[in-house]
């Protein structure tokens, strides 16, 4: 058996012990189009030696940006790695101004975009960058040479030896990859991650998860994130074929094609799929409609074990009736979620449960490569609301005021060029991740909420954002909310519908909307009924925490519009910024 300690090796090593003929999956032309675990090597030795006579050294850089995830970004990441330079993968969705940073800050070599749009933003900052030489394309470009020039010139050159030199000289603790992670405030910090880093947190992974050769993976979360970078390893450890998704557009078209086994999901995409459902669910009538919420308060009530003789009987009812056509709707042969990025509701935890496509929730972060705690349903490893139990060879342990520290191989080794940075989170042999949390009798790891996101009330009681938002976004109306409401007197909200379901809502009711949807922040129908959606959610928490009043904001938050980050977190003082009228007006009395 090959022995994985670097991460190039995980391909030789399925070659070796469970060679795939559809490892990697993409489609183009509308066909899908496979890559066997031989041709993923064949292809990326070819463009090593390619690199190689282009006299990219050990510790280059080389920057990937890719729009949607594709076998040839897997290829250029085992191409680089295997000769020692190190990836500097990049959100596709930043501004020009953080490309010219992190390709500078990075040094990069080479760049490696996938289209035309990325390709428009990189040439737009080109006359800035100062150590680029030259920038490839996955598509083909008028202005950017193809990927295959350097794939086709490996396969004639005689770098063998050389390439064989370079495999042998990376070591685990060298540095494998810059991650630029999307902080709310400031410029993105490059996190450094070794091989070691990232392969010892596959290798524990791996015994949480039941994944099996064999297995169908469909992966749309963005390659550049160290979770479904991290995961698509496991795959290929596992001899799982990886199908890349087309786009969170082409999400519900890839699955039905494809039909996974397991795929890796966030929380805002399970809400928009439960959210359909329901919605969905509303438009039956008479008896079906009774079954269908029969099933769904069902699953509300679901827990992983001991439930019981009688509940059994009714689950088995609801799963035959009711979630045998959320399954079918999932492909049908999806057994297991991955949840991982920020906290996921409680109920989604049970109905999926319930539904028979169980979620198995995790925490990590980008600078400890990312995994510290995961659920597993085997051996009663699922505990809702938690976030499982520490992987093996990782600690844990709670300071004294909450903040949850980490321990292990998997912590990063540093934010690159930046000392200051790196000694304010790596302190006393720990990693400080700035979220609170609290670990059970049983060992269960609970997240309460950022560090940095609580705040104080001017009368001087603590608020945890996090909870009371997540709780909000249980509300059909809600799309996105953010809680404020630091050194004030109340907490308050700011708050994005979602149009589509208040249009539907006021269709029904025979409610005249206005007739632009920036208004409708200022109808009065429809303040009344986030208001009551805003009572209902604070009946679950204490007078100082409820949110006392709200403001509606006339627009859609997203990612380009500057108040999510690229892995839809919110960017708590951007939003602040851009609503600071509607902010101000809260408090202003």
């Amino acid at each position: 058996m090959t022995s994985v300690t670097r991460l190039f090796d995980f391909a030789y090593d399925q070659l070796q012990r469970d060679p795939l003929s559809k490892a990697f999956n993409t489609k183009k032309d509308g066909n899908w189009v496979s890559t066997s675990s031989a041709e993923f090597i064949e292809q990326a030795e070819s463009v090593s030696k390619a690199l190689i006579d282009l006299g990219v050294q050990a510790n280059d850089k080389i920057a990937l940006i890719s729009m949607t995830n594709r076998t040839e970004w897997s290829v250029l990441d085992l191409a680089v790695l295997q000769i020692g330079a190190q990836t500097v993968p990049i959100y596709p969705t930043i501004s020009q101004e953080d490309y010219a940073y992190i390709l500078n800050h990075s040094e990069a070599k080479y760049c490696f975009v996938s289209c035309d749009e990325i390709l428009e933003k990189v040439l737009a900052v080109n006359s800035e960058l100062k150590h680029l030489k030259e920038i490839y394309s996955f598509d083909k470009l008028k202005r950017a040479k193809h990927w295959t020039e350097l794939r086709d010139k490996g396969q004639h050159l005689n770098h063998s030896d050389e390439l064989e030199a370079r495999k042998k000289a990376v070591q685990p603790t060298d540095l494998a990859t810059l991650i630029y992670t999307s902080g709310t405030t400031g410029k993105p910090k490059g996190v450094m991650l070794s091989h070691e880093n990232i392969v010892t947190n596959v290798l524990s992974s791996r015994e949480r998860v039941p994944f099996e050769s064999g297995a169908v993976a469909l992966s749309f979360l963005p390659m550049c994130h160290i979770f479904e970078r991290m995961i698509v390893y496991l795959y290929q450890y596992c001899g799982v074929s990886i199908y890349y998704g087309e786009g969170l557009d082409k999400i519900s078209d890839n699955i039905k094609e494809i039909k996974p086994s397991v795929m890796t999901v966030v929380p805002r995409l399970l809400e928009k799929v439960y959210d359909k459902i329901i919605a969905k669910g509303k438009e039956l009538t008479g008896l079906k409609k009774s079954l269908f919420f029969w099933a769904v308060d069902l699953g509300h009530a679901f827990e992983p074990y001991d439930r019981g003789l009688v509940y059994n009987l009714k689950l088995a009812i609801a799963r035959k009736l009711i979630f045998s056509k959320w399954q079918e709707a999932l492909g049908g042969n999806l057994e297991l979620m991955v949840s991982g990025s920020a906290a996921l509701q409680p109920r989604l935890t049970r109905v999926f449960g319930a539904a028979g496509i169980p979620v198995m929730e995790g925490y990590g972060l980008t600078e400890t490569s990312p995994v510290i705690t995961v659920n597993d349903q085997r051996n009663r490893g699922w505990r809702v609301g938690s976030v499982g139990k520490v992987i093996s060879g990782v600690e844990i342990k709670i300071a004294s005021d909450g903040e949850i520290l980490c321990k292990g191989p998997n912590v990063m080794q540093g934010y690159y060029k930046d000392e200051e940075k790196s000694s304010e989170v790596l302190k006393d042999g720990y990693f400080h991740t700035g979220d609170i949390g609290e670990i059970d009798s049983d060992g269960f790891l609970r997240i309460t909420d950022r560090k940095k996101e609580m705040f104080k009330t001017s009368g001087g009681k603590y608020v945890a954002p996090q909870l009371l938002e997540n709780r909000c976004k249980q509300s059909l109306f809600i799309e996105q909310i953010m809680v404020v409401g630091e050194g004030q007197k109340m907490p308050a909200a700011l708050i994005q519908l979602n149009f589509e379901f208040i249009e539907e809502w006021a269709s029904k009711k025979g409610i005249a909307l206005p007739q632009n949807r920036a208004d409708y922040g200022s109808d009065e129908a429809v303040i009344t009924r986030i208001g009551k959606e805003i009572e209902e959610a604070n009946s679950d928490f204490a007078q100082w925490e409820k949110i006392k009043d709200f403001r509606i904001t006339p627009d859609a938050w997203s990612i380009e519009g500057g108040h999510l980050t690229p892995t839809m977190k919110l960017k708590r003082k951007e939003v602040r910024g851009l609503y600071k009228d509607l902010y101000d007006s809260i408090y202003a009395s």
